[in-house]
């Protein structure tokens, strides 16, 4: 077995090379043959949009009559999780930080309603903060704001609604989860992200995110909000936080990403006879996409970015846009993630380049797991042309393995 050492010296060597996203040799020199012949069925399976439409009901349905599942789901959570526990996800992001990758621990239990269920899901955070704390291995940690609230709570706030006595006390308590997860981030040295969600949610989670950016933010980035930019108007947003960021003295922190709530955003809209929060078109998200990474690249003093993008074309963007600025490819105020089991030949180059990469690798019990799956499955059918670029990706390395052998 290769050493981490031999690895990542090789990695630093291979630093001074060009970029490239299509060497397939490095990108999934971690996944076995058999681990590659899975993920090109799975691949096949998930281009197909009607069986992704027709698997997930079924999947819904034979969830909501306690249909056993798991021998089904097994092979799917397997390559998209890291386990069913942090201590199982653990081996994960050991194979994964041998190639110079590291890990972000994200609880992928979804829908949980109750003060019992948010206390768990605040617990299970801290757990994934202490497990992070003085090991290399991890990058940073993550929450969603609605594994610590009532959704309708959320949405009240975020629509500025009167609340009730029992509200506000509701919504103090999700401050204070929010408070306790970031400092106890900040107090263990683990840098923390804050998803985004939907926009009738967002409002309250950007108020509870720059709350925690103007406390704790002040020497350098250790708590970061997520911009969506499919939405028509994130790029102001970020201009205008790092503007705020800069005017107060302290350093506002995104992670950018495209967005993963586009058809329930625009369907929501429709329903309530209002304009789309939602970019017109994929050319407009990309624009400001790769606005908002230019930006960033020039005010990086007040604006630290992860950029948690599956788009080749961007992510080279940023590379090369910190080489032409002369920023270091391992510079800490600019990062780059991508999810398990997805865009393996962004992340296992860029880390051989130099580059701060990580994965976003999720955990919990398979049967609470479901629902991220499912979406997964959804969102990679919408993207066009990013399953058929992993297919391509993987049928490239299996034959360049069969040539291999055969040689």
């Amino acid at each position: 077995m290769t050493s981490p050492n031999s690895t990542l010296n090789a990695a630093s060597a291979k630093a001074e090379q060009e970029l490239r996203f299509d060497d397939t040799r490095t990108a999934f020199a971690h996944r076995s043959t058999s681990d590659l012949r899975r993920a090109r069925w799975m691949f096949g399976l998930i281009g197909a949009p009607s069986l992704v439409s027709l698997g997930a009901k079924a999947i819904r349905l034979a969830l909501a009559i306690r249909f056993p599942l798991d021998w089904a789901l097994r092979p799917v959570f397997d390559y998209f999780c890291g386990g069913e526990d942090i201590q199982e996800s653990l081996g994960t992001a050991d194979s994964l930080s041998k190639y110079g990758v590291q890990t972000i621990l994200d609880f992928s239990a979804e829908g949980q309603t109750g003060d019992g269920a948010l206390e768990a899901a605040k617990a299970e955070i801290l757990s994934t903060i202490k497990a992070a704390k003085g090991d290399s291995r991890f990058a940073f940690a993550v929450f969603k704001v609605s594994a610590l609230s009532n959704n309708d709570l959320l949405e009240k706030v975020s629509c500025k609604a009167v609340l009730s006595p029992d509200e506000q006390v509701a919504w103090e308590r999700v401050g204070e989860r929010v408070a306790t997860l970031c400092s106890t981030a900040v107090e263990s040295g683990v840098p923390i992200m804050i998803d985004a969600e939907e926009t009738w949610l967002q409002g309250a989670i950007d108020e509870l995110a720059e709350a925690m950016m103007r406390q704790h933010n002040q020497d350098s980035c250790k708590v970061y909000t997520t911009a969506q930019l499919y939405r028509h108007d994130r790029l102001d947003y970020v201009r205008d936080l790092e503007q705020h960021a800069r005017s107060e003295g302290w350093i506002a922190g995104v992670k950018l990403v495209r967005g993963a709530y586009m058809e329930k955003e625009r369907e929501r809209a429709a329903d309530e006879n209002r304009p789309s929060p939602i970019q017109p078109d994929k050319a407009a998200t990309d624009r400001d996409f790769n606005a908002a990474l230019d930006y960033a690249l020039d005010h990086v003093d007040h604006l630290n970015i992860v950029c948690g993008s599956h788009n080749e074309a961007s992510t080279l963007r940023l590379a090369r846009g910190m080489q032409d600025r002369g920023i270091d490819h391992a510079d800490p105020r600019i990062g780059f993630a991508q999810l398990l089991g997805m865009s393996d030949n962004l992340s296992f180059n860029l880390s051989a380049h130099g580059f701060r990469t990580a994965k976003y690798v999720p955990f919990g019990p398979l049967r609470e797991a479901i629902p991220y799956l499912i979406r997964r499955a959804e969102e990679n059918t919408s993207v066009g042309g990013q399953t058929s670029r992993e297919l391509e990706l993987i049928r490239t390395e299996l034959r360049r393995r069969k040539a291999a052998a055969s040689a």
